[in-house]
């Protein structure tokens, strides 16, 4: 259908405890996201509680006439996120290739943003739950990069840490190009965002 939307996908835990965790920055994305939208419909943006299924979910339209995004913030805990993600794609009946994870990745250096389709996990549970609701990985995703833990740091505990004094001031640029390229993405497609924003 042409007007299937994209399921943008916040991966994050839920809480204030998490909020400002380097592996919430999926949500911080979304709510950019749906503040933007809510600014171009006039309104306010609301997030509102899925009645049967543990997500805060908000749709619109990226512009007038632009494509239709369902942005979701999986409630149940980043290592179960698929099970609030995979029935909304279901629900919205939007397949797979409309699938868009915002996620943090060790990998690459701070603020960097790669996107794809497909691949791997990386040990990232919130992927592993994702691609399980979803059947397979052809899905696309946005990475945002958090750099590794120093010294010898476990990574899951660096990843609940918040972002450092030295990191917070660029977290507004790099959450506002995380957004720039998820429209990108939905707008011109995955070619023209990787073109555009790798060369970042």
């Amino acid at each position: 259908m042409a007007d299937t939307p994209y399921l943008v996908v916040g991966l994050g835990n839920p809480g204030p405890k998490y909020a400002a965790n380097r592996h919430n920055v999926g949500f911080m994305v979304a709510d950019l996201l749906a503040e933007r939208i809510g600014d171009r419909l006039g309104s306010p943006a609301s997030w509102s509680r899925h009645s049967r299924l543990r997500c805060d979910v908000f749709t619109g339209r990226l512009s007038v006439g632009g494509p239709r995004v369902v942005l979701v913030k999986p409630l149940t805990y980043m290592n179960l996120a698929g099970q609030a993600a995979g029935p909304l794609a279901v629900f919205y009946k939007i397949p797979n290739a409309q699938v868009i994870a915002v996620h943090d990745e060790l990998d690459l250096p701070y603020g960097t943003l790669r996107l794809k389709s497909g691949g791997g996990e990386g040990g990232h549970n919130g992927l592993k739950s994702l691609t399980k609701a979803l059947g397979d990985r052809h899905y696309l995703r946005l990475r945002f990069g958090i750099g590794r833990p120093p010294g010898r740091m476990d990574p899951a505990a660096y990843v609940l840490k918040d972002f450092s004094t030295v990191e917070r001031p660029e977290l507004p640029l790099f959450t506002e190009l995380a957004a720039d390229a998820v429209e990108k993405l939905m707008v011109d497609g995955l070619t023209a965002a990787q073109n555009e924003y790798h060369q970042r």
